[in-house]
């Protein structure tokens, strides 16, 4: 897949580049396609207690992949995938408000198609996971 250019951020993407043989994104033509990103930290690698700061996170580590791979970012992301793992006294209302009031933040000119799916577990006991997808134009 020579003509395919992949794109990792610094600390835990090249670490899991390295580990894992897997990047945070991938240009395919005029589009840029992420790995799923979660609320961590990216130089300490750390999660938030707090749903609402772990979700706004994920929203920030899709930006810093997407313009690590030359994007724009949100402005420009047309379709989003968020894989939520709802438990404890985090329920469906807590999650729903926090996911609105990223994506209002971070697409305040457009609203992007999402598709929300509820899954058992996810990795290191995330509770967001988010894929996004930009057209560069």
């Amino acid at each position: 897949m020579s003509h395919l250019q992949y794109f990792d951020y610094p600390n835990f993407g090249t670490r899991t580049r390295k580990e894992f043989g897997a990047s945070q994104a991938v240009r395919v033509g005029n589009f840029i396609e992420l790995s799923g990103q979660g609320g961590w930290d990216p130089k300490t690698e750390g999660f938030p207690v707090a749903l609402s700061e772990e979700i706004e996170q994920a929203f920030s580590n899709v930006q810093l992949a997407l313009a690590t791979a030359g994007g724009k970012g949100w402005e420009r992301v047309y379709k989003v995938r968020v894989y939520v793992n709802v438990r404890g006294d985090d329920g469906w209302p807590e999650y729903g408000q926090h996911l609105t009031t990223s994506l209002k933040k971070w697409c305040p000119n457009h609203g992007p198609i999402v598709t929300v799916v509820e899954v058992k577990g996810l990795f290191k006991d995330m509770r967001i996971e988010i894929e996004a997808t930009e057209h560069l134009g």
